[in-house]
């Protein structure tokens, strides 16, 4: 850093125009001060580095490798995978001089008609931060910079750019932020890119509270935040919340400039926000400075190619459908087999290095099958002769490989889904084709979740989401048995969109969103509720089989736990499980869910092997945020720990007692007559109070009925005279003096 300048060194106009990008793709340049300019562009599951920098164009770029996109790579449940990739993400934004990768995108996946949620990892925030950690530690290790985003509660593409989402700082906390939050502690992301949207009223790009007070104040963090493109409506008030960096520029520094000058910016914060920027630049010129640099485009395929193997989930296998058996007459129907949708629409359209359609791999393979495209990918009527020719070839088969999905018009980034379904003509030609042969498996292409009530017809079900540019080679790998399917459901799948929780409040009305279902999200309401599910989240079937068995908890503090358990592959084909750990709180205070995932392991098991698995649970594992301490808070008692393989298929269930952190209330006139009884600094006050004044009195002040007692729990102290009269009064000022000496 020291061949840079500091904030110093630079005059106010300097320092306003750090504080904004140089051209859409680019920032940091102040050419007199020895500032260079470096090109930052999209991810975030490849490479989106436009041909000119000077334009918005998202199709016009340099080939990349591209990646599954998240939906796939979640259900990896592999972070160590997610961070091969994304050391291979860093390799190529060095070749292409690019110092900051946009992504990865942890969102929540509120309702699976998000338009982005191919971009987005779970419905799960500890899922999500403990996956995608892996992008940012992996593009990092070269010397590269990320971006996580979207900051935050960005969970819808309708209204994007202005909607307010209305949602309970409970909910914020133990929902919408942890993934940024563990990211952030883990990895510290070189930037954070802010949301379009409002929350509660505030834009995210000025909300010191979500910038400043939580990002930086409580989390640590120490990098730069960035606007999304186009998300700043007011840079003074941006800059003053605690962005650094508006883009694209908005061509408004001398907003700043008199700013600083009439003291609007406090001179600090202007300096800090511009002297972010120099350490962003500093960092990011070692890599910058490797002119020649060549990756390596085969063996990043081959990276590509065991995140799509891995992003496979298996939902269902009646009769061994899955591995197609040597020499069996296959055939091949619907169009996404020689067409893929390999990835999303948007901002992360990536221009790949190489492609492979499961035809092109076939070929490869030297492996015969009958072809036959089913149905067209536009909105055009179902052609007969298509369906003809598709059950022609079913007829002839032993086997059917049937390519269902959603076409790219259907997701994207810009709006949201309608519906759940897939294209009913695909459904038309299925049920066509499992008439003419029953032995049908479905090969599935989505971003986010598609309902099945068509899934009876088909024997096989294999959800590949969005698999990239190897998702042909990969498919096959699968589908003939080189690999065995790993992957489990990072998304809970449901038929009807209406039996979601937010479905009621989706997607808002009138610039407001209202985020009513509260930490009931995905699973936490479908399995608190005992709501059916088409497939559970954490699912996934294997052609190998396990046994997960010899489960054990141990307490290794006041409020953290260890699991260890054994998992044994009692097949003969070599396969990988994933053990999770749910936490089942006991009786609360506030309404919790049944359970939350807090832990997982995958384990890789070659035939008849066995393996050892720990699992450590933090504090954090048992705690809720208490909106009446403003912080997080552990309740003392026993927790279930629940071992399983997904969140409805548990095996094992085992107690530990947890001590409680000792938090307790302020207690005052307004705390009920409840909360005074269960407090346990409270409750022996008010005993003593309400003996003495029984003495005084010659009489009980509160009658000696339990009915009498469940009427006054949900009374604060200071209505007591309702029902007591003046002794009610009284009772009120004895009981809050004594708890003033008590606690002073």
């Amino acid at each position: 850093m020291s061949d840079y300048p500091s904030v110093n060194d630079l005059t106010l106009e300097e320092k306003a125009a750090l504080t904004s990008g140089t051209n859409p793709w680019s920032l940091g340049n102040v050419a007199d001060k020895g500032l260079p300019n470096y090109t930052i562009t999209d991810g975030p599951h490849g490479l989106r580095k436009a041909r000119n920098t000077e334009s918005m164009d998202v199709e016009e770029n340099v080939p990349a490798t591209c990646f599954p996109p998240a939906a796939g790579m979640a259900c990896s449940w592999n972070p160590e995978l997610v961070e091969r990739v994304g050391e291979a993400m860093g390799e190529e934004c060095i070749q292409e001089q690019v110092a900051v990768i946009l992504g990865p995108g942890v969102n929540i996946k509120r309702n699976p008609l998000g338009g982005r949620c191919f971009e987005y990892w779970s419905e799960d925030p500890y899922l999500a931060g403990h996956t995608a950690v892996g992008i940012v530690k992996g593009v990092q290790s070269k010397g590269v910079g990320t971006s996580l985003k979207h900051f935050a509660a960005n969970n819808q593409e309708t209204d994007r750019l202005r909607i307010s989402a209305t949602i309970s700082p409970r909910a914020m906390r133990e929902i919408y932020l942890p993934a940024f939050e563990y990211i952030v502690k883990t990895a510290q992301p070189w930037t954070v890119m802010c949301s379009y949207n409002k929350i509660n009223g505030v834009f995210s790009s000025q909300n010191r509270w979500l910038l400043t007070d939580v990002l930086r104040g409580e989390w640590g963090f120490k990098g730069i935040v960035m606007s999304d493109w186009g998300a700043v409506s007011d840079r003074v008030a941006a800059l003053n919340a605690g962005l650094n960096l508006e883009m694209p520029p908005s061509n408004t520094d001398d907003q700043i400039v008199a700013a600083g000058k009439d003291w609007r910016i406090p001179a600090t914060q202007l300096d800090e926000m511009a002297q972010g920027m120099i350490d962003l630049v500093a960092k990011a010129r070692p890599a910058m400075s490797r002119d020649g640099y060549r990756y390596d485009v085969d063996a990043h395929n081959e990276v590509a190619r065991q995140a799509a193997v891995e992003s496979m989930v298996l939902l269902k296998n009646e009769d061994a459908t899955l591995p197609v058996a040597k020499g069996a007459k296959i055939a091949v129907i619907g169009e996404f087999a020689r067409t893929p949708r390999y990835q999303g629409a948007g901002s992360s359209l990536i221009n790949p290095t190489k492609l492979t359609s499961f035809l092109d791999a076939l070929e490869e393979r030297g492996v015969a099958a009958d072809f036959a495209p089913g149905f067209t990918l536009d909105d055009a009527a179902q052609d007969p002769a298509l369906t003809e020719q598709a059950v022609t070839a079913a007829q002839q088969a032993d086997v059917v490989l049937l390519f269902l999905g959603l076409p790219s018009a259907y997701e994207s980034e810009g709006f949201d889904r309608t519906t759940l379904d897939i294209p009913a003509k695909q459904v038309e030609v299925l049920d066509a084709v499992a008439a003419a042969n029953p032995n049908v498996a479905v090969v599935l292409s989505n971003g986010s979740v598609v309902s099945m009530p068509w899934r009876g017809r088909a024997k096989a079900i294999l959800e590949t989401w969005l698999l990239g540019q190897a998702g042909g080679a990969a498919l096959a790998d699968v589908i003939f048995g080189d690999e065995a399917p790993s992957g489990k459901l990072a998304q809970t799948i449901i038929d009807d969109v209406n039996d979601d929780p937010s479905a009621m409040n989706w997607p808002g009305e009138e610039g407001r969103v209202d985020y009513g279902e509260g930490v009931f999200v995905g699973y936490r309401y479908y399995d608190t509720f005992r709501k059916q599910v088409t497939y559970p989240f954490g699912y996934g079937l294997s052609y190998a089989t396990f046994d997960v068995h010899d489960a054990t908890v141990a307490k290794t503090g006041p409020r953290t736990a260890e699991v260890t358990v054994t998992v044994t592959n009692t097949s003969d084909v070599a396969g990988a499980e994933t053990v999770q750990v749910y936490v089942a709180p006991p009786k609360a205070k506030v309404a919790r869910p049944v359970h939350e995932l807090k832990g997982f392991a995958k384990v890789a098991l070659e035939p008849g092997e066995s393996k050892n698995v720990t699992i450590a649970l933090d504090d954090r594992a048992f705690a809720y945020w208490s909106e009446r301490f403003d912080d997080w808070h552990v309740e003392g008692g026993t927790y279930t720990v629940e071992v399983g393989v997904s969140s409805r298929d548990i095996i094992s269930r085992l107690g530990v007692e947890i001590d409680d952190d000792g938090k307790i209330m302020n207690l005052d006139e307004w705390s009920t007559f409840g909360e005074w009884l269960d407090d346990p600094i409270g409750a022996p006050i008010l005993q003593h109070v309400l003996d003495d004044m029984g003495k005084e009195a010659g009489r009980p002040i509160i009658p000696d009925s339990a009915l009498m007692v469940m009427f006054l729990r949900s009374m604060p102290l200071r209505s007591l005279s309702v029902i007591l009269g003046e002794a009610g009064e009284q009772v009120a000022a004895n009981l809050t003096e004594a708890y003033r000496k008590a606690t002073a």
